[in-house]
């Protein structure tokens, strides 16, 4: 299977929502797959409706800066690169180091200026950008997984045409699930906040016979930090595995919002692989595999529903939504004060 797979994308109808808009919400927001960049690499990501720069140094740091060089403003993501420690400009050759500040031009000393970071972290493979929109540093760091070590072997993702908060209100929405994704839930933990961290506990199921409910159900800890990162673990003491699947929601640009949905197994007593003979990795791989493709035909059910919904700023819950009702007051902390 293919580490990415084509997402799903196409025209979708304009959605009418007068007064309804969310702002930018503050917090992490993934930018790429460690894998994905290199030592030396450049990539260019949206976030908020602009273009970001991504760079990983010779020796393995990554850095994030605004797009445009400050000389005549060419595009550092447009043909860029790497030298040693420094971010090179693609027109003029100007080279910055990896605070900003730039340190070299071929003709000359370098003019008194540097580039405006953002605040990175990288964590299980994944590389994260801090955002706050008025540009103060992060209050809380990425979680990390319970197992340390342990880093997507597959991955998808797509364009959702939606708000990064209506993806991970989502998984609160237990009536959908045994509706559009027949699948029978219960709720073990109810959610619980501790500030930017949500979780909860559910067991989930085929929405079938009795029997079958029985031996295929499984406990699932659902963690939230932020409005742009979700973590699913699930334990298979049977088989000694652990596995973990991550969505990541990124707004790159008004009701616009980038889905990446990533999955990993490891042993429950060796999650970063040490020790595990090549066929029990290849089984490892085998079942991250397994838990995307399960994932990802439940995304596609709801793709139809986000992309066409409109969200709701004061919705009428029913008396068994309270977690609905949790969730929308937790969220509110990522948000400017109206």
């Amino acid at each position: 299977m293919r580490d990415e797979l084509p997402g799903s994308r196409g025209p979708h109808p304009a959605v009418e929502e007068p007064g309804r808009h969310l702002p930018y919400p503050s917090g992490w927001f993934c930018l790429a797959r460690s894998r994905e960049l290199v030592p030396g690499g450049v990539l260019t990501r949206r976030l908020m409706d602009q273009d970001i720069v991504l760079y990983r140094t010779r020796d393995g740091r990554p850095r994030t800066v605004h797009p445009y060089c400050p000389r005549l403003g060419a595009h550092l993501g447009a043909g860029g690169t790497v030298h040693g420690q420094n971010l090179v400009c693609p027109f003029h050759r100007f080279a910055f180091a990896p605070d900003g500040t730039c340190v070299s031009t071929p003709v000359g000393p370098p003019p008194r200026t540097r580039l405006h970071h953002h605040t990175l972290s990288e964590r299980n493979g994944f590389v994260f950008a801090w955002y706050e929109p008025d540009g103060a540093p992060p209050t809380w760091e990425v979680p990390d997984t319970a197992q340390a070590g342990v880093v997507p072997t597959a991955a998808w993702s797509t364009e959702v045409h939606t708000y990064a908060q209506e993806i991970i209100e989502n998984t609160l929405d237990h009536r959908h699930l045994p509706v559009l994704h027949h699948v029978a839930v219960r709720e073990l933990d109810p959610p619980t906040t501790h500030g930017p961290l949500l979780r909860m506990r559910l067991r989930l199921g085929p929405d079938r016979a009795p029997v079958l409910k029985r031996k295929i159900q499984a406990d699932h800890a659902f963690l939230m930090a932020g409005l742009g990162y979700l973590r699913v673990e699930l334990p298979l003491p049977s088989l000694g595995l652990v596995s973990c699947l991550w969505a990541m929601h990124t707004p790159t640009g008004p009701r616009r919002t980038h889905m990446l949905v990533a999955t990993a197994c490891a042993d429950i007593r060796a999650p970063d692989g040490t020790g595990a003979s090549p066929p029990r990795r290849g089984l490892h791989r085998a079942f991250a595999g397994g838990i995307l493709r399960t994932a990802v035909s439940k995304v596609r059910q709801d793709l139809r529903m986000w992309n066409t919904k409109r969200y709701e700023p004061r919705p009428r819950l029913a008396a068994s939504d309270e977690a609905i009702g949790c969730f929308r007051r937790w969220a509110r902390q990522f948000y400017p004060a109206p």
